[in-house]
């Protein structure tokens, strides 16, 4: 038997077939794409800035408040009259921290945020702690975010608290493709439910709070008549202080996202800065009112939320599900008219959209981790709608894993939360105090010394009380999971460290030396042979007018039938190169092959050989399915050979001439663009694209 013949062409035309069967999909998802020069375009003013990047910070305000009751629960009822104080206390971090943000993105607008932050003044590892950590919490965001959505969702459509996996899904593929088609129209998908949200909600607090303390009704939530079993009926000073400090951390949830307005400063319409710094004072501003407003709101009509019902409330009531607090909070003030369902479905709705947070934060990050050689190549290329479509797509998995592993439980995954993003507040804060000092040191003008010192003393005591709040999560929640976000850290700054050791182990490989190259003494060809027909003869012909120093062709004898039709065939045709016929008794191809290959370049390792691979291109993709492949593993393992050198010989059917190929072209040849910085690459970082 024969080689068999070549399946041609097979990785051109698969490509060519997956350009061609996704298109008209891909363009119906996405949209049509658009030029690099059109960048400028899908920047984005203040308008469309704050729900594009603070829905994730402004919806914290339906979860927090559930975290921070919840965990006072366990010392039973009595507890809660504490919940204003945890929550004035997250307030006062809150404010803190977006002063300390607004001198981050004046100082450094690249859109680095945190990365950049520790990376220029604390140094490369110090930066690449910072990225692992945000990577984390961009994930754990988009889980949390939607698990919390399908929570408020089904405290009002009981279908979806059945079903709640399956529909925190979902929602992460709607935010998927609506970030994939690009910022603008994301951020305007986006705009109106955010502030349908903050309009909903603060509409919510003025009512309830004109009504209780204005009118003077005794306005009782649902759950306010229950009575609760604390869990520990009898805490110790030690323990009560825990709990405490266990509710803080927990109620710190709220100030998730405020980095993200940081990272994202280049999308926003110049001046950037100013721009970036007043949607962040918008931000805190908004996420405190409706954080303390709600809180207080649940005190003053005595709503009871516990962390496990079924043991916690006493005599509860045949099928009684707790409902969330902005749910309750919703009945209380309006009823259980339209309006409870509106609270219902603006929350949850806002609460899926928050996600969009980390679709905008984590691919930009991703794009400036992988142009420092971090990440693969693939992070920093922009798609058709000149978005990080692969770092959007790989985002949007790892949540969808979360999601699943955690059963889209919100107690459980909020447990993981917010390590990452205050390991970055911390440190971000230390580099800035960094940044601050090394400008006092050249700066003369009295002025500009002023808002230095007073912006490092903002940064300062940004740093000393993030710090202080990393401790106190770190300890309350190592056990209840954060190590596995901790882990996670861990695992991926070491993973990064090992991609940019590749790129710089193959930048150096590649880059060429003041030596010439030293030229082959001689160019052996080989022509493989499965049959003797037309494309066997384009080889050959090829092959020659090469002009190589030697040149034969080889079969391979699997069947000594088939071997003689090819010797007999090649001498009628009268053929000027040598037939060599190797043999294979086990019937296989690949091997003898190499191992020919490699005889000739045994007696001189200066010799090359060319191997010419007769292929043919079909039209249809189920035509590939009909001819063998052997000439793919061939080639694939040639390139492994080295001093071989290996060269395809097209022969293109009839059906390959009924294909679109100025469609095929569009769809293989656009340019992906580069982003978001505008540096140049360096000689190494662009070797390392190829």
């Amino acid at each position: 038997m024969r080689l068999p013949q070549a399946g041609g062409g097979a990785g051109y035309v698969l490509l060519a077939l997956v350009a061609s069967t996704t298109s008209l999909a891909k363009r119906l998802l996405l949209g049509r794409p658009f030029r690099s020069d059109k960048l400028q375009h899908t920047l984005l003013p203040k308008r469309i800035a704050l729900p594009v990047f603070a829905s994730d910070a402004l919806s914290s305000v339906a979860y927090a408040p559930d975290e921070i009751l919840l965990t006072l629960s366990i010392a039973g009822a009595g507890a809660f009259y504490i919940s204003p104080w945890i929550t004035l206390a997250v307030a006062v971090v809150m404010v803190t921290v977006v002063a300390s943000y607004r001198q981050n993105v004046h100082a450094y607008p690249s859109g680095g945020g945190d990365y950049e932050v520790a990376t220029v003044n604390l140094g490369p590892r110090a930066g690449l702690g910072v990225g692992s950590a945000l990577l984390v919490d961009y994930i754990l965001t988009v889980a949390v975010s939607t698990a919390s959505g399908v929570s408020n969702l089904g405290s009002v459509v009981p279908y979806v608290a059945e079903h709640k996996v399956a529909f925190a899904i979902g929602a992460i593929a709607i935010l998927t493709a609506l970030n994939l088609r690009g910022l603008r129209e994301s951020g305007t998908a986006f705009a109106i439910p955010t502030y349908a949200f903050i309009v909903v909600i603060i509409g919510m607090i003025l009512t309830g709070v004109f009504r209780v303390f204005i009118l003077g009704q005794d306005l009782q939530a649902p759950s306010a008549g229950l009575t609760i079993h604390a869990e520990e009926d009898h805490l110790s000073s030690f323990a009560f202080a825990y709990l405490l400090l266990r509710t803080f951390s927990s109620g710190c949830a709220a100030l998730t996202g405020v980095e993200a307005i940081s990272n994202g400063v280049p999308a926003f319409k110049p001046p950037k800065s100013k721009n970036a710094a007043t949607t962040l004072m918008l931000l805190g501003g908004l996420a405190i009112v409706m954080l303390v407003g709600i809180v207080l709101l649940a005190r003053a009509t005595n709503l009871q939320f516990v962390e496990d019902p079924a043991a916690q409330i006493v005599s509860a009531p045949d099928g009684y599900v707790q409902k969330t607090v902005t749910t309750q909070l919703a009945e209380t003030v309006f009823g259980s008219g339209f309006l409870l369902y509106i609270v219902g479905a603006v929350t949850a709705l806002i609460l899926f959209l928050a996600a969009n947070t980390a679709f905008n934060g984590f691919p930009v990050l991703g794009s400036i981790l992988a142009q420092d050689r971090y990440l693969p190549r693939q992070f920093h290329t922009r798609g058709d709608r000149l978005a990080f479509s692969n770092g959007i797509v790989f985002l949007a998995i790892a949540a969808m894993v979360l999601v699943v592993a955690f059963q889209a439980e919100v107690t459980r995954l909020i447990q993981l939360y917010i390590v990452g993003v205050f390991v970055s507040f911390t440190l971000s804060q230390g580099g800035m105090i960094r940044h601050w000092n090394r400008l006092l040191r050249t700066q003369r003008d009295p002025e500009k010394r002023r808002r230095m010192i007073r912006s490092r003393a903002i940064n300062a005591f940004g740093m000393a009380l993030t710090g202080a709040v990393l401790i106190i999560v770190l300890i309350t929640k190592f056990l209840l999971g954060a190590w596995i976000a901790i882990a996670a850290m861990v695992v991926i700054y070491g993973l990064m460290l090992a991609i940019r050791k590749h790129y710089t182990r193959v930048s150096q490989e590649l880059a060429p030396t003041d030596e010439r190259p030293i030229l082959p003494s001689r160019n052996h060809a080989v022509v493989l042979v499965s049959k003797v027909h037309m494309p066997t003869l384009r080889a050959v012909a090829y092959a020659q007018a090469t002009r190589p120093d030697s040149l034969t062709a080889v079969t391979v004898n699997v069947d000594d039938k088939d071997t003689r039709v090819i010797q007999d065939e090649w001498e009628r045709r009268q053929i000027p190169v040598p037939l060599t016929v190797v043999d294979s008794p086990y019937r296989e191809i690949t091997r003898p092959i190499i191992d020919f290959v490699k005889g000739i370049r045994r007696g001189s390792p200066r010799d090359v050989v060319t191997v010419f691979v007769p292929e043919y291109v079909v039209g249809r993709w189920w035509e590939n399915l009909l001819h063998n492949q052997s000439a793919l593993r061939i080639k694939g393992r040639l390139l492994f050979e080295p001093g071989v050198m290996v060269t395809s010989v097209p022969w293109q059917l009839q059906s390959s001439q009924d294909r679109d190929l100025d469609r095929m072209d569009r769809g293989l040849t656009r340019a992906p663009a580069r982003g978001p910085r505008t540096r140049a690459a360096t000689t190494s970082e662009a070797t390392d694209d190829h």
